[in-house]
């Protein structure tokens, strides 16, 4: 009997929002690949990262025999939940991975920032080969919309993915700060910035690159899901 040889795992990042900021690369592998997972963080709702790479896939001759796996990844601190939904989510890959078929983990942004690719992947990496495609990141994306420069000569560039004890430490220390997941921030981690002695400038970027995206001077108030601040200090 032949042996079957194991499928290789792809964590590709489908960069900000619009289709037409995907690597090259990761479009080649879309139009190959066997098995896409694209996690969605509800039952009843659609995965962003998946309607990002749509308008590739679609013209896919073989789209029929494309497989698309739509895990649940909640929107929850509850760690008990989520490494349920990751367990699962993992062994879902590895039977696709074990029949000799090739998975491609979509995420937005990049793999490797805050990525739910992560969780898969600690989980399969010491069994199956693994390439990550990196991708763009939305504060790179964040930056081109504002036109500015995120860090320039020997800049400080700090990524704050929420409030935590040492916020005034980091600012501090920071030229350009990023935060991200601008929709889980209360009003308390912006007073402590806008009380920040150091002058500065304040963009959130709602919806990066899409077709609804909206630039504002300072803090979002309506904090939909798909927003980044950049905070820069002047010197």
């Amino acid at each position: 009997m032949t042996k079957i040889s194991k499928g290789k795992l792809f964590g590709i990042g489908v960069g900000p929002g619009d289709s037409e900021l995907l690597t090259i690369k990761a479009a080649k592998i879309l139009n190959e690949i066997q098995v896409i997972c694209s996690p969605r963080s509800a039952q009843n709702k659609e995965s962003i990262a998946l309607s990002i790479v749509n308008p590739i896939i679609e013209k896919r001759k073989d789209l029929k025999e494309l497989t698309i796996l739509e895990p649940v990844f909640p929107m929850t601190e509850d760690s008990l939940t989520l490494e349920k939904h990751w367990d699962m989510a993992s062994k879902s890959i590895a039977k696709f991975l074990n029949g000799g078929l090739n998975v491609a983990f979509i995420t937005l942004g990049d793999p490797s920032i805050y990525s739910t690719f992560s969780y898969v992947q600690k989980r399969l990496e010491n069994s199956y080969s693994i390439e990550i495609i990196p991708g763009i990141s939305s504060f790179s994306a964040c930056a081109a919309s504002i036109k500015k420069p995120l860090v320039e000569k020997d800049d400080v560039l700090i990524v704050i993915p929420k409030i935590k004890e040492n916020l005034n430490i980091l600012m501090e220390n920071g030229d350009t700060i990023a935060l991200m997941k601008t929709s889980r921030n209360k009003k308390e981690l912006e007073n402590k910035i806008n009380h920040q002695r150091r002058e500065k400038e304040i963009f959130s970027v709602e919806n990066c690159t899409m077709e609804n995206e909206k630039i504002i001077h300072g803090f979002s108030e309506d904090k939909p899901y798909l927003s980044t601040t950049i905070i820069k200090f002047k010197k």
